[in-house]
């Protein structure tokens, strides 16, 4: 299976034991990938479901539906005050290679970056192109960019604080390290969460990393006032890019079985 071409399709392509190929997916399955009538190629739908596809022509038949295994046990929902430039989209490849379930980018205080709609469907993208990479089961979650305190009202509205963590990122102060503060409790995870989070009897680990120059001391104050756990990851200080996926890299570390 893993020398074959992947690619993701929307859900609603797939029709009666077949996927109804668009223009795009044509063009690159046949002008690109370099594939033919009869070969064969991977679809994955970003929601769990993979299947063994043979070319058609303009559509492609269903062989057998496969199993794929390569989601972490817990649901990570990351909050990054967006970074200056394109960083993001660095964040947004790296952390789906690592198993990210959402990615729901913050606008903080020292935010430096105002988006434009245009800027969200490109995230989006790179999640789906990641996630094929990657072999993810499903392409992450990538909310509309919202204000700090309204990204934090939006998790806590999803939480179950039975089975959920949060923590928020400070690179100065004495707080304690993240890999000593995890819990991981090792719940596995059938289901694709249709939002933010998990469903509320799964594992739910929330993230936030801050923006060039940390979070203020009001955004602490807020994020602790949520149910946030104020954390380090290590004595040095990182970039606003390279924060959530050493986050994300200790979490994986973590949990993963």
């Amino acid at each position: 299976m893993s020398q074959l071409q992947r690619i993701a399709i929307a859900p609603s392509q797939f029709q009666q034991g077949q996927i109804l190929l668009t223009k795009e997916q044509q063009h690159y399955l046949g002008r690109v990938l370099r594939l033919r009538e009869g070969d064969r190629f991977i679809a994955m739908d970003g929601k769990g479901k993979w299947w063994l596809a043979q070319l058609a022509g303009e559509q492609a038949q269903v062989l057998e539906s496969l199993l794929v295994e390569t989601e972490l046990p817990v649901s990570i929902t990351l909050m990054v005050a967006l970074p200056k430039g394109n960083g993001f989209d660095e964040v947004v490849r790296c952390c789906t290679e690592l198993g990210v379930t959402c990615i729901a980018p913050v606008l903080s205080d020292r935010t430096l970056l105002d988006p434009s709609p245009q800027k969200l469907e490109r995230w989006r993208r790179i999640a789906a192109e990641a996630a094929e990479q990657s072999e993810r089961s499903f392409v992450p979650t990538i909310l509309e960019p919202v204000a700090f305190n309204t990204g934090l009202s939006l998790v806590i509205g999803h939480l179950s604080f039975a089975n959920s963590q949060q923590y928020i990122c400070e690179a100065r102060g004495e707080f304690p390290h993240l890999k000593h503060c995890l819990q991981p409790k090792g719940h596995r995870r059938f289901a694709f969460p249709q939002g933010m989070t998990s469903d509320k009897g799964q594992e739910t680990i929330v993230i936030a990393t801050g923006p060039e120059g940390g979070w203020t001391t009001q955004e602490i104050e807020n994020a602790i006032a949520s149910g946030f756990q104020p954390v380090s990851l290590g004595r040095r200080i990182l970039r606003a890019v390279t924060a959530p996926v050493v986050a994300l890299s200790l979490i994986t570390a973590s949990c993963e079985v």
